[in-house]
């Protein structure tokens, strides 16, 4: 298993190992990050030795590090894709994420394998079935509600698996792994690693007449995740590792974020430590930080938190993908002709505008606009009347006119606090000195009952001032601020004050320190590896679409050992060429637009009128269907791979061509 049934895990990103030692400093108790390759950000590779710096630093404080390898893979990728698997194991690293099953039929080291989001676990079943399948920790889908994700912690073993959700940044509007609209328009298959984001482009709406019922508006784009409200009920769900989205974001984002989840965790571990059901920190020590964490401060499409209570109607970031920021206030005045300058006023007279921080305001049109400060000025603290020098030519700025509110996106002292030391992680410890025959020893016992011993030899010399000799014993020995270690409480065990040179007193605490290092490293304990159950449990299902993202025979393999008869190449094999569904989503923009056949039932003068008939998606030449399925509360955004797509790779497919039977092939006579 991974973590006790007591434990929570803050589970951060690093597009690198200086980010990684960060989230580490700044309170997560595991890091995801890409090694190699093969991870699902096909940008945010690491070589061996940064991810080995990493490791070694989050041992220190028992924080796991989790490698990425969760695209779908080719055969020919399959042998190179094992060699990272066991180059990360041999590394130190604690677990691999994984999407492709045909890893599973590989060699691989002993290494402790995770779900990844691309995976789609949406049931129960499906949950079950890959615990069963030797995963021992699972992300459900960012899409259920709490009641779904109490089922799927009731249908699974708390002992053997791990309940993952992500709980901050950005959405991907499709259920992951569903969504083949990128490989279908440009070859770049999201499954891979390398998704162009489609979702964030602006699209016209047509219904079923051709009528536009919205023009250039981003209505797949939804806002960024945000469930810090609900941390205490998801933990009631059963969930266990929280997870923070974001492997291309940079150092300020994580330190900022990985605060902000540390510190409530911290307060809901601290209100529940006398409860019945008392939870607990994975990795060691306690974080402090010379700012307030502020999740506003950093680039976000808004919040939402999304499904997790109930579908709502503000879940989308339909008029702009790009950050609006804050409100700090409205334009008072905009300079003549030939000025570089606009005014205006802050809400809060206390705020402060710098050079180089970003300003935004919506246009008549609802498009964001960007302001990048040169310079400002301020004209009136009283007042809170600021002048703004942009870098840009005013003429440039659409609408800009007085009383236009202003957001700020962007904050140089928020930026410049954050590219500092900001945090400090520190395991308490309790050290106890005793004299010795020829000298004096000193014992430290770290809050995870780890030791470190150390003795010097030194004269006994009964000091002349018996407070202030045990006040510098005192002094000297509490000094760990080098170290990773805070000290809680200093004994000291003398038949009688002695005086003891501070020369002595530092090497015998740096002696114990290095014990207490030594033991630390040599009582991690590596996760274990899970057993798949025998015989191998029956797959939920007996048939797989292209849907299932099968891209080698060794996946292949996989299912058939599962009990499944039909099994469809996945969808980057260009066996589909047709119109599909090319994303599944949670998301509806019928509901959204309020044009959803259930939002009328019961209005007055509608019932009946409202059907969830197809809607069309135009961005430029690319033509898009939405069909509906109400049941299940779902929408499919159909379309087919582009002729060019088809050709592309054509001698790669060629060479490693996917020909999986349609049902399962009679067995052969001896």
């Amino acid at each position: 298993m991974s973590l006790l049934p007591h434990q929570l895990e803050l589970l951060s990103p690093a597009r690198d190992a200086d980010i990684g030692i960060e989230a580490v400093n700044h309170g997560a108790d595991a890091v995801y990050i890409g090694g190699p390759a093969f991870g699902a950000r096909a940008t945010a590779g690491n070589d061996i030795r940064e991810l080995e710096r990493l490791i070694t630093h989050a041992h220190r404080f028992g924080s796991r590090i989790f490698i990425t390898l969760n695209t779908i893979l080719r055969d020919d990728e399959l042998e190179a894709a094992r060699q990272m698997a066991w180059q990360v194991y041999k590394a130190g690293a604690d677990a691999l994420i994984i999407q492709d099953m045909g890893l599973l039929e590989l060699d691989l080291p002993p290494i402790q394998l995770h779900a990844s989001t691309q995976s789609d676990i949406r049931t129960p079943e499906k949950a079950r079935f890959l615990q069963d399948a030797g995963l021992s920790q699972i992300v459900v889908a960012r899409e259920l509600d709490l009641r779904q994700i109490a089922a799927v912690r009731a249908a699974t073993d708390p002992a053997r698996t791990t309940i993952e959700f992500f709980v901050h940044g950005a959405l991907c509007v499709a259920y992951s792994g569903q969504c083949f609209i990128s490989h279908a328009h440009t070859g770049r298959s999201a499954n891979r690693g390398d998704c162009n984001q489609a979702c964030r482009l602006p699209y016209e709406v047509l219904d079923g007449s051709g009528r536009i019922i919205a023009h250039e508006k981003h209505v797949l784009s939804m806002k960024d995740n945000n469930q810090s409200d609900n941390l205490r009920a998801l933990i009631d769900a059963g969930v266990r590792s929280f997870k923070i989205e974001g492997r291309y974001k940079d150092m300020g984002y994580v330190k900022n974020i990985t605060a902000h989840y540390r510190k409530l965790l911290d307060e809901i571990i601290e209100e529940r430590e006398f409860s019945d059901a008392p939870l607990a920190r994975s990795s060691s020590g306690r974080t402090t930080f010379s700012f307030e964490p502020d999740p506003d401060q950093n680039f976000n499409r808004e919040f939402t938190d999304y499904f997790v209570n109930g579908r709502k109607d503000d879940i989308g970031a339909f008029d702009t993908p790009k950050t609006p920021g804050r409100a700090i206030g409205w334009v008072t005045q905009v300079g003549q002709t030939g000025d570089k300058w606009f005014e205006l006023e802050v809400r809060d007279k206390t705020a402060v505008l710098h050079n180089g921080d970003g300003l935004c305001y919506y246009d008549l049109q609802k498009e964001l606009v960007g302001v990048h400060i040169n310079r400002a000025e301020c004209v009136s603290a009283k007042k809170g009347i600021w002048r703004v020098f942009p870098k840009n030519e005013i003429a440039e700025f659409k609408d800009l006119r007085k009383g236009l509110e202003i957001n700020r996106n962007r904050d140089m002292d928020w930026v410049r606090t954050l590219d500092k030391k900001s945090s400090d992680r520190r395991i308490g410890l309790w050290a106890e000195l005793r004299e010795t025959a020829d000298g004096f020893s000193l014992q430290l016992t770290d809050e995870d009952g780890f030791t470190g011993s150390a003795a010097i030899a030194q004269a006994h010399q009964t000091a002349t001032d018996a407070a202030k000799s045990e006040a510098s014993l005192r002094e000297q020995l509490g000094r760990f601020g080098a170290t990773v270690f805070a000290v809680h409480d200093i004994s000291l065990q003398l038949s009688q004050p002695w005086f003891v040179p501070a020369s002595a007193l530092n090497q015998l605490r740096r002696d114990a320190v290095t014990a207490l290092e030594q033991a630390r490293a040599k009582g991690f304990v590596r996760l274990p590896r899970a057993k798949p159950v025998e015989p191998p449990a029956p797959f939920p299902e007996d048939t797989l679409t292209y849907l299932a993202n099968v891209f080698n025979h060794k996946a292949h393999d996989f299912y058939v050992k599962h009990g499944v008869k039909v099994i469809d190449a996945a969808y980057e094999s260009k066996e589909e060429e047709g119109e599909v569904s090319l994303m599944i989503t949670k998301h509806c923009v019928r509901f959204s637009m309020s044009l959803c056949p259930k939002q009328a039932k019961g209005v007055i003068g509608v019932k009946g009128t409202i059907k969830a008939e197809p809607l069309q998606l135009i961005n430029g030449k690319e033509k898009l269907t939405l069909r509906f399925d109400c049941k299940p509360c779902e929408m499919h955004v159909v379309g087919k791979m582009k002729k060019s797509v088809m050709n592309q790779h054509f001698k790669e497919m060629q060479e490693f061509p996917m020909q999986f039977y349609r049902t399962r092939p009679a067995a052969t006579q001896p």
